[in-house]
């Protein structure tokens, strides 16, 4: 029997945002009683090897214990796509996917997808999901899946200042795949607000 692709899979959890809009890390946020780190881990329940990337000054966030391995982005407050550098920079695996800490709503469900379609699309570097909004179609920057190729792409894009992480998509190597319909709007979630963090916890008061 092949063995499950996502235990193949490095599992990365980005934390090292400042949170400005949220008035505090996210990273340092809790949900259910519990850090947000170990909420999302619970959910993701991931057999690979699990990875949070900080920034400095913000090692060591509450729920740091149940990851594998911390990493720390050589400078704060370059965004989410220094982080994916920092983790595609050490991965091991063959595949690398990346979500970042303020989307509770996603599940293992949503990352194994990312496995799924990166290994449909073998000439990939990194893929991304689309959805219908009204009738428009919108990319969701995560959950990202890459390849360790995908670095030398994203290092030159830092390097330019070019920081967009869905703009990625400008290079014919990464693509982008339409997000199964029956995926509840609760997985796009962003933490990005506190009245965000009210409603999130309100909704989950009895989960």
């Amino acid at each position: 029997m092949d063995p499950d692709p996502l235990s193949q899979t490095t599992l990365a959890i980005l934390a090292g945002g400042v949170g400005s809009r949220m008035g505090r890390a996210k990273g340092s946020l809790d949900l259910q009683g519990r850090p947000i780190l170990s909420y999302l881990l619970e959910r993701l329940a991931w057999p690979g090897p699990k990875w949070l990337v900080t920034s400095p000054g913000r090692e060591n966030p509450p729920g740091y214990e149940g990851f594998d391995r911390e990493l720390v982005d050589p400078e704060a407050g370059v965004g989410p796509l220094r982080g994916i550098l920092t983790a595609l920079e050490r991965v091991e695996t063959p595949v690398l996917v990346v979500v970042p800490v303020d989307m509770p709503g996603l599940a293992i469900e949503q990352v194994r997808e990312v496995v799924r379609q990166l290994a449909l699309h073998a000439s990939a570097r990194g893929l991304m999901f689309r959805r219908r909004v009204g009738g428009d179609s919108q990319i969701e920057p995560f959950p990202i899946g890459l390849r360790y190729e995908a670095a030398s792409e994203i290092r030159e894009r830092l390097r330019l200042k070019q920081r967009s992480v869905h703009r990625l998509l400008e290079d014919p190597s990464f693509v982008s795949v339409p997000a199964p319909e029956d995926w509840s709007e609760e997985v796009w979630t962003n933490l990005n607000e506190p009245q965000n963090l009210e409603t999130f916890i309100r909704k989950h008061a009895n989960g």
